[in-house]
């Protein structure tokens, strides 16, 4: 049954009114943003749960024998209403939110969590799907399709994982732990996004503003402007914090700003300290009742590492060849500062302004010099002729299409006849590349409808995708030019992007991005390569004012650094997922008054290398695991980085437009989606199972 045939079997005299509710009559079915308010979310969202209920009702209930189609298929496609409603709700509420919008996210989230509940924890669902999987397990699956298999062991499994096997006592206790959970995870996010959107910094003496080119001033009238302010106003968003670190020569003002932004929700109005203690203690509950030690080893059973052994000798392994030489760099900058007139010794606060001027002077080359050469539109053009070059996609934006925001825009992908594709649209990418109060900072990749196969009619249903930035507004006549790392950083999410669009399978929980999570940084990752790539930036990037190429000795430049502070860059990241392995192997309750910065401050002291800041803990702000999906999983930065190394060696070896490869990648890594096990996945490509050496020598690591 299809969505829009539960959606019209289910609609009553009210519904129609509500857009949530009706089929959505829009270019491709994307949803009817225009038309969507917040008082249609609550009424659509309860509906559709009695309409899931029915649904579930009519599996349990079913007379004949329990199989994969009338069972574990009618369960996939029994919750896609659902799903398509609370896919705009929450990519709206870090997208697009309010306090209103917030709250109603409370609200919500201890009835979908009840409802989630209900379905794992229905004993006659959970018999029948047994009763396939037990089956299908004595036959060794024979007869089942690689993704039908891969969809009876998920979801079996899922319901395992999720308490099936418990006793009442235990599924009443599974049931508390995860309705506080749900609702703690949110409050930990809106706490991060108030206190990161209360701090701001508003200068009104021009003397304050020493060291900030004009971009950066600019940008920064225009934010006082909007707000009612005179002056320059500066906030802890990364379109205003990242240059404001790099570029002031006012220590006094950086070590405002640095300590502002690493004590987010640290203390005051919008405190996480309680909130990160009780996930921690609430998520080492629900893995204790579920028979598992730690929380960790309850979510790496179902990660490509497998086990907490393994990411602790993949994080050990890289502190240990990295540190060193990250100790030598941090030595260097500390001398150059220091020769710079630099007094007290080199602080956090520090590294952004001091590395930027050694590159300046080591290698001639800022990131104002290179932002000329990196108008929005040109990186933007430049993606997609990437995509078309190794994929054989193209982009026409297509204006019809609604979007939440008028910032936002709508394209239509295509899959090109010669390369394979019919010709026809594969699918739809939103853009939001602008900051907003509403919009949580940093940037990401999500999707509002993943590709499926239409089980009543057969049809290909195209994913519809969204990529969503925080870059500098255009102010004035400037338009918006972005630092080399934001490219990077829109290359990375377009990465995530691609594997949405290509991604293709009969069950939307497994296309796309629906992988294991330590897999789904490798298409977002390997992305980054091409963009220091001397062969790729020769072919686009050009001064927005001239329209002059940019000159080969500064191509040649950036290809020089980068390796610059590899070492440090590596360090840095294993320490985020040291601490979060800390958090999440926790193995005894943590104490009401636990002190989380000292907590914090023992879990990563192996892999200090700057001085530690009295009064910072990033713990509180650290959404990937506290808020995001992330726990006891941002080792997966690091793995997908051993993995996307190791792929693009390929590249590197037959030429990084080789079209024999880019076709490899494409049908072993970003068509399958979760279909297949990663690490199979991984061989069909490479050839071998991924190694550290080729990530040791793209940082200029020997090997030993």
């Amino acid at each position: 049954m299809s969505t829009t045939t539960l959606l019209a079997g289910c609609a009553g005299a009210d519904d129609h009114a509500n857009p949530l509710l009706s089929d959505w009559k829009t270019p491709y079915g994307v949803p009817p943003f225009e038309k969507i308010r917040l008082e249609h979310y609550r009424p659509a969202v309860e509906r559709l749960i009695v309409d899931g209920h029915r649904a579930v009702n009519d599996i349990t209930t079913n007379t004949d024998e329990a199989t994969f189609e009338n069972t574990v298929v009618a369960l996939e496609f029994a919750q896609q209403p659902l799903e398509r409603v609370l896919n705009v709700f929450y990519n709206l509420n870090s997208a697009e939110t309010s306090d209103a919008m917030q709250s109603l996210a409370m609200e919500l989230s201890p009835m979908l969590t009840d409802f989630s509940n209900d379905i794992m924890l229905n004993e006659r669902l959970f018999r029948r799907v047994k009763s396939v999987y037990d089956e299908a397990e004595v036959s060794g699956f024979a007869g089942m399709a690689t993704e039908q298999r891969t969809l009876l062991v998920e979801t079996y499994k899922s319901f395992v994982r999720s308490g099936a096997n418990l006793t009442p006592e235990q599924k009443s206790e599974y049931r508390a732990i995860t309705g506080e959970l749900s609702q703690l995870v949110l409050r930990f996010e809106q706490n991060v996004l108030a206190a990161t959107n209360k701090w701001q910094l508003c200068l009104t003496d021009e003397a304050e503003l020493a060291g900030l080119p004009e971009s950066v001033r600019e940008s920064a009238a225009a934010e006082a402007e909007a707000a009612g302010k005179k002056g320059w106003l500066f906030t802890l968003h990364a379109p205003s914090y990242v240059p404001f670190m790099t570029y002031s020569a006012r220590r006094d003002l950086r070590e405002r700003m640095y300590r502002a932004y690493n004590s987010r929700a640290f203390g005051g109005e919008h405190d996480n300290r309680s909130v990160v203690v009780r996930i921690a203690d609430l998520r080492l509950r629900l893995a204790n009742l579920l028979g598992y030690a730690t929380f960790a080893d309850y979510v790496l059973e179902e990660r490509m590492a497998g086990t907490v052994a393994r990411v602790n000798a993949l994080l050990d392994e890289l502190l240990a060849k990295t540190k060193p030489y990250a100790e030598k760099e941090i030595a260097g900058i500390r001398e150059y500062a220091a020769a710079q007139g630099l007094e007290g010794g080199l602080m956090p606060w520090d590294w952004a302004y001091y590395t930027e001027k050694y590159k300046a002077a080591t290698y001639d080359l800022d990131d104002e010099m290179t932002r000329p050469y990196f108008r929005l539109e040109r990186v933007q053009e430049a993606m997609f002729m990437l995509a078309g070059r190794l994929y054989g996609l193209t982009f026409e934006e297509n204006k019809d299409i609604p979007a939440y925001h008028p910032d936002v825009r709508a394209f239509e992908v295509y899959d090109d006849p010669e390369r394979g594709g019919d010709g026809s649209p594969m699918a739809i990418l939103y853009i939001d590349y602008f900051p907003r109060p509403g919009k949580q900072g940093g940037a990401w990749m999500t999707s509002y409808r993943q590709a499926y196969v239409d089980p009543q009619s057969g049809e290909q249903v195209i994913p519809v995708v969204s990529l969503v930035c925080n870059f500098t507004k255009p102010a004035g006549k400037r338009p918006s030019l972005l630092s080399f790392n934001e490219v990077t950083t829109i290359f990375h999410e377009f990465g995530h992007g691609l594997h949405g669009m290509i991604g293709r399978g009969s069950y939307p929980s497994q296309t796309g991005t629906n992988v294991r999570r330590d897999f789904v940084e490798l298409p977002s990752q390997i992305m980054e390569n091409w963009v220091s790539e001397k062969e790729f930036l020769d072919l686009w990037a050009a001064h927005y004012e001239t329209g002059e190429k940019m000159p080969a000795g500064m191509i040649d430049k950036i290809e020089a650094t980068k390796r610059y502070l590899a070492a440090y860059a590596c360090v840095r990241q294993l320490q985020f997922g040291i601490c979060d392995m800390a958090w999440h192997t926790v193995s005894e309750p943590l104490d009401t008054s636990c002190d989380v910065a000292a907590f914090e401050r023992e879990a990563v002291s192996r892999t200090q290398v700057m001085p530690p800041v009295e009064g910072t803990c990033f713990s509180t702000g650290f959404g990937h695991i506290f808020g995001g999906g992330y726990a006891a999983g941002y080792y997966s930065y690091k793995w997908a980085e051993v993995l996307e190394a190791d792929a693009f060696a390929l590249f590197k070896l037959n030429g990084i437009f080789d079209e024999r490869t880019a076709r490899s990648f494409r049908e072993h890594i970003l068509t399958p989606g979760g279909s297949q096990h990663p690490m199979i996945l991984f061989r069909q490509f490479a050839g071998h199972e991924p190694t550290v050496g080729p990530l040791l020598e793209k940082m200029g690591i020997p090997e030993e």
